[in-house]
C-alpha cells in the first residue's frame, strides 16, 4: 500500500456483526471505542505503513470535525488524505509539513502539466478548507508550533474582520452547477429513470425494480428544492397526507439537525409528486418491507429503537424502547440523519423502518447513495439520447441528453420557483407598479420569496449561485411576452411555461433544455 486509506466507524449494528467475525478476540471491539472516545460516523485514516497516527486521530474526534455534515466529513477526509500522501511521497508526516510544502502541493495540483487531474479554483479552496481545519485545530492544541498554511485579516460581509488563507484561489467560480428546465427534467426522468425511449416510450426489456422509489425522490427533490441529506432522511410521518379537499401544494416541516443551517424549515411539495410518494409507500415499499419481514431482516438488528409514540404539537418528542427495553426520546427537529436510520415503528406483522427511502433488502437507504442513483441515470440518458457522446468536443451540456444531480435539482427548483413567482406577481395578479411596491414590501419580492424556500441565510447566495444564470435578466421582458391560457385569470399553460424556459436557457449560459430533436414524433 503507498496511500492513505480512510475507514469509517460503522454503527453499532455492523459492528456487532460483521467486525466481530473478522476480529476474532475483539468481540468488545465497540465498547473500547466508546472508552476512548470513538464513535460511530468517526474516520480512521491509515498510513501507507499500516499504522494509525494517535495525534491525527484526535482531530477525527474533536467537536470542529463532528459538527461538519456527513458530505463535509467525507469530502475533507479525501482531501486530506491527498496532502498526506504528497508528504508521505516527501518523506515527510503530517505534523511536520511547512508552508513550503503546502506551495508546491497547490502548483501540483493547480498548475503541473505532469498532473493529468488538475482541480479549479473552487476544487483547490475546499481542498485548503479541509488543511486549514485540521491545521488550526493543532496549532490551537499546541501539537504544532504553527501551521504551513498562512492566513491574512480579511473583511467579512458585514464588516467583521475574519482570518482566510493566503493562498486561498481568486479564480475560483462560484458554482459549476448546471440548471435544467421543467421539460429538460422531466426528459431526464422518463429516460434516465423510467427507462422511455428517445421516442418517449417505455423499452420492452426495461426491468424498473427500483423505478417508483428513484423516480419519486427526483421529483421530490425538484419539486421542494430540498438539499439530498433533507430529502434522503425523511421519516414516513413527516410527508404531508394527501386531503380529500385536494389542493395543489401540501406544507411538510423539515427537522434542524438535517439542514445545513441547523435550523428547521417549511416545504412545499406538489400534489402530483405527493401522489407518487405515496404510491411508492404503498407498492414498492410495502413490498420491499414484507420481504425483509420474512427473512427476519429486521429481527437481528441490535441497534432497533422501536417508537412507542409521536407528541403533536409545535415541539414533537420522539419516544422509543431500544433492544434491550431501555426506553428513550428526542425532539423530532433535533434527530441526526444517523439516529433516524435506527427507527422502527411496530406493525401488526412485525417492525418496520420509519425511513421512508429503502434499498432493495428493505434497509434505510443511504443518502449519499441518491449520487449513484444520479450517475447511472446520465449515463443511461447518454446512451440512449446521445449513443455519440464518447465523440471528442461533444458538450453534455449543449446536447440532447440531461444531464441531473441531486444538487442541480436543487438548483432547478430554485429557478423554476422564480419565474412562476414572477408570473404571478406581474401577470396573474395584475399589480400596478404602485401595487406591486406595496405587495412587496409586505411579503417580499421573488427573490426573496426562493430565498426562503430555499432556507438561505443570505440572498447573495440565492442570487449568485442558485440564479447565477438569470441574475442579471429582465425576467418582466420576457413574462410580458409570453402567452397566457385562460383569458383574465392569466393562467400560463404547461406549453408557454417550456417556451418561456426555452427562451431563458437560449439567452443564458448554463441552463439545460431540450430542443425539436427531442420531442416525441406522435
Amino acid at each position: 500500500m503507498t496511500v492513505w486509506r480512510a475507514f469509517w466507524v460503522p454503527r453499532r449494528g455492523t459492528a456487532a456483526g460483521v467486525r466481530t467475525s473478522l476480529l476474532p478476540g475483539w468481540e468488545d471491539l465497540p465498547g473500547l471505542e466508546e472508552r476512548v472516545g470513538i464513535k460511530e460516523g468517526d474516520p480512521i485514516l491509515l498510513a501507507p505503513d499500516y499504522r494509525v497516527d494517535e495525534l491525527l486521530s484526535l482531530y477525527f474526534r474533536s467537536r470542529k470535525f463532528r459538527r461538519y455534515t456527513t458530505e463535509t466529513k467525507r469530502n475533507y477526509v479525501t482531501d486530506i488524505c491527498l496532502f498526506l500522501n504528497f508528504l508521505w511521497a516527501r518523506g515527510h508526516a503530517w505534523n511536520q509539513a511547512i508552508e513550503d510544502d503546502l506551495d508546491d502541493f497547490e502548483d501540483w495540483r493547480r498548475w503541473s502539466k505532469d498532473n493529468l487531474d488538475r482541480v479549479s479554483g473552487a476544487k483547490w479552496n475546499r481542498e485548503l478548507a479541509a488543511l486549514t481545519g485540521l491545521y488550526t485545530w493543532a496549532e490551537g492544541k499546541e501539537i504544532l508550533p504553527r501551521s504551513p498554511i498562512a492566513m491574512k485579516q480579511v473583511m467579512g460581509r458585514n464588516g467583521e474582520v475574519l482570518m482566510a488563507p493566503v493562498a486561498k484561489a481568486k479564480d475560483a467560480k462560484r458554482s459549476d452547477v448546471r440548471w435544467l428546465t421543467p421539460r429538460a427534467f422531466r426528459r431526464w426522468v422518463d429516460v434516465g429513470l423510467r427507462g422511455h425511449t428517445a421516442a418517449g416510450t417505455p423499452r420492452e426489456d426495461w426491468v424498473g425494480r427500483l423505478e417508483d422509489r428513484n423516480s419519486a425522490f427526483a421529483d421530490l427533490l425538484y419539486s421542494t428544492g430540498m438539499r439530498l441529506s433533507e430529502g434522503g432522511s425523511l421519516l414516513i410521518f413527516e410527508v404531508p397526507s394527501i386531503q380529500l379537499a385536494g389542493g395543489r401544494y401540501y406544507v411538510g416541516r423539515l427537522a434542524a439537525a438535517v439542514t445545513r443551517s441547523k435550523k428547521p424549515r417549511t416545504f412545499y411539495v406538489a400534489m402530483n409528486v405527493l401522489g407518487e410518494v405515496e404510491a411508492y409507500e404503498q407498492g414498492l415499499r410495502a413490498e420491499t418491507v414484507r420481504k425483509a419481514r420474512a427473512v427476519g431482516r429486521y429481527d437481528v438488528l441490535p441497534d432497533i429503537r422501536l417508537v412507542t409514540r409521536v407528541t403533536s404539537g409545535t415541539n414533537r418528542e420522539v419516544h422509543w424502547c431500544d433492544c434491550d427495553g431501555v426506553p428513550g426520546k428526542e425532539k423530532l427537529t433535533d434527530l441526526t440523519v444517523e439516529q433516524r436510520m435506527t427507527l422502527y415503528t411496530e406493525g401488526p406483522d412485525g417492525p418496520e423502518p420509519l425511513w421512508l427511502w429503502l434499498n432493495e433488502q428493505g434497509m434505510p437507504f443511504q443518502p449519499s447513495s441518491w449520487e449513484g442513483v444520479f450517475r447511472t441515470a446520465n449515463e443511461r440518458c447518454r446512451d440512449v439520447l446521445e449513443p455519440q457522446h464518447g465523440t471528442p468536443g461533444f458538450d453534455p451540456y449543449r446536447s440532447t441528453a440531461p444531464q441531473a444531480t441531486p444538487h442541480s435539482a436543487r438548483h432547478s427548483f430554485a429557478l423554476r420557483m422564480l419565474v412562476v413567482l414572477h408570473h404571478l406577481m406581474d401577470r396573474r395578479l395584475g399589480l400596478t407598479p404602485e401595487e406591486r411596491r406595496d405587495y412587496r414590501l409586505l411579503y417580499g419580492d421573488p427573490w426573496r420569496m426562493v430565498q426562503d424556500l430555499l432556507g438561505h441565510s443570505s440572498i447573495e447566495t440565492t442570487r449568485d449561485i442558485y440564479l447565477a444564470p438569470v441574475a442579471d435578466l429582465q425576467l418582466r421582458s420576457l413574462l410580458d411576452t409570453a402567452p397566457l391560457l385562460g383569458g383574465d385569470a392569466g393562467v400560463m399553460a404547461e406549453g408557454s411555461m417550456d417556451e418561456l424556459f426555452a427562451r431563458v436557457a437560449r439567452e443564458t449560459e448554463g441552463i439545460q433544455d431540450i430542443d425539436e430533436r427531442m420531442q416525441v414524433v406522435a
